[in-house]
């Protein structure tokens, strides 16, 4: 019988970058190596710390593995380079075979098996990152839960991981997402300009007690965002930010 050792650090560690996937335009996936038979101590949600000296300073700021928990020999990290974002041009900027400090995982707003029935999701860019390994945990273990996705982005090329998004909304008929679009092309049949309130109305479950709301994006659209779902009837335990 394999022993899994659960793998969480407060000082930081060092782990190999194994394989880089492009994403986006300006998004890829860094997957790192982790030890045969080790995973990371966390739920789905939770976030680690990445570790850097940029400019003889230190810095760290958090992500949240967009990989499923529980798989063993590595794990993955899906980041967003921001001009100036000094963690996320560091991150970009290595090479397979680098290695990059990182310590936890850390307990964030995280999914736990049983919380709600219905779920929603409301991300705004990057903010879908958190949401991934939730989404995907879910979906994998079938379990018994209805989720709804709003997917709020400038551009249609910025629309982090569409294609699977577009598949799951073909072989799971209990995900449904909705994008929305500030710089919509030519011919664009979905929603367009910023969440509204109508558009939570529509596209979310109703408040409810088995009922949850993931929010993550830009700080002032989730503030913003946060006060419409309180104001909409979502009790403040309902409201998530991972």
């Amino acid at each position: 019988m394999t022993v899994i050792t659960r793998i969480k650090t407060k000082v930081p560690a060092a782990y190999r970058l194994i394989h880089i996937e492009t994403d986006t335009h300006d998004t890829k996936t860094f997957r790192f190596e982790l030890p045969a038979d080790n995973t990371l101590d966390m739920l789905p949600g939770d976030f680690l710390y990445l570790h850097a000296t940029v400019n003889g300073k230190q810095i760290k700021r958090a992500y949240t593995p967009s990989s499923l928990p529980g798989i063993t020999g590595s794990f993955d990290l899906t980041v967003k380079r921001y001009e100036t974002g000094t963690i996320s041009k560091y991150l970009h900027e290595q090479n397979i075979g680098d290695t990059v400090l990182m310590s936890g995982p850390n307990t964030g707003g995280h999914w736990v098996d049983g919380m709600a029935k219905q779920v929603g999701f409301v991300a705004g860019g990057t903010g879908i990152t958190p949401m991934i390994s939730i989404i995907r945990w879910i979906l994998t273990r079938k379990i018994d839960a209805e989720i709804s996705l709003i997917f709020a982005n400038k551009t249609e090329q910025d629309i982090i991981f569409r294609q699977e998004w577009n598949r799951y909304v073909r072989d799971y008929p209990n995900f449904h997402c909705h994008y929305l679009l500030e710089q919509p092309p030519v011919g664009w049949t979905g929603s367009t300009g910023r969440i509204t309130p109508d558009l939570l109305r529509r596209y979310l479950p109703s408040p409810g007690p088995d009922t949850c709301i993931f929010l993550c994006g830009p700080p002032p659209m989730v503030d913003t965002l946060e006060t419409t779902l309180k104001e909409l009837g979502y009790p403040e335990r309902a409201v998530i930010l991972p």
